[in-house]
């Protein structure tokens, strides 16, 4: 249901498919203006913030900023790091242990800039596209994460701690959390997204042609497939 006065809000905006759609249901719930916020951390499939840009403009973002860090100061994570990433694991691998494409604290380093941000805008509002379903087991996907970050976040900041009875708290929204791959695209698409404007895999080529084999590419195609819609993603010839 879509407010009936219109709320600033935050969307972390990768690039990918996940958080189009999450940033297509702020704008359709009726929240806005939207800042869209990226980051440059190091990682290997920096064709996504190339989409994130594409993205944001399309959708109208008040504003788009790409946050710089350097996670491959850690590394330990095949997207920031020399490990190769996982090809060709059915679902069952995929989800019998967190896999090396994790990478460490990563959406709490993110959801922590975006508070940042949202209290130099006097935002309170940021969404984000984490799904708990057709994922790989990352831990910082799930809703237990979600709540325990909202909570802190209600006690960190002088926005929350000074503000009256009256005043609304910190909210992390999360519209995909229990959502499958298909049901997103579904979503998506009733709200017009252009899937093709996207981009998931994890070890592109140079062309930023998405492999197929990696885990998030395995899920994309079984999303679309299931969805029973058409996949708009440039593949890498085999």
């Amino acid at each position: 249901m879509a407010n009936s006065k219109k709320i600033p809000a935050i969307v972390l905006t990768s690039g990918g498919l996940d958080s189009t759609t999450c940033l297509a249901i702020a704008r359709a719930d009726g929240f806005g203006p939207l800042y869209s916020l990226s980051f440059d951390y190091g990682q290997r499939h920096r064709h996504e913030l190339a989409a994130a840009r594409r993205i944001a403009r399309h959708f109208a973002a008040a504003e788009h900023r790409v946050i710089t860090i350097d996670l491959r100061q850690f590394g330990k994570s095949a997207l920031t790091d020399a490990i190769d990433v996982p090809k060709d694991r059915d679902e069952s691998k995929m989800t019998a242990e967190i896999p090396v494409t994790y990478v460490p604290a990563r959406n709490t380093i993110f959801l922590s800039y975006a508070l940042g941000w949202a209290e130099v805008l006097g935002v309170r509002d940021v969404f984000i596209g984490v799904n708990a379903l057709d994922c790989s087991g990352y831990p910082d996907r799930r809703p237990e994460f979600l709540e325990a970050f909202e909570r802190t976040a209600n006690l960190a900041t002088k926005m929350t701690t000074e503000a009256g009875p009256s005043a609304r708290t910190f909210k992390v929204h999360a519209p995909l959390v229990h959502l499958t791959k298909a049901q997103i695209i579904r979503r998506g698409l009733e709200l017009g997204v252009d899937y093709g404007m996207t981009h998931s895999c994890y070890d592109p080529d140079v062309q930023g042609r998405a492999c197929g084999r990696c885990d998030s590419c395995l899920l994309r195609k079984k999303g679309f497939a299931e969805a029973a819609v058409s996949d708009p993603t440039r593949y890498a010839p085999v």
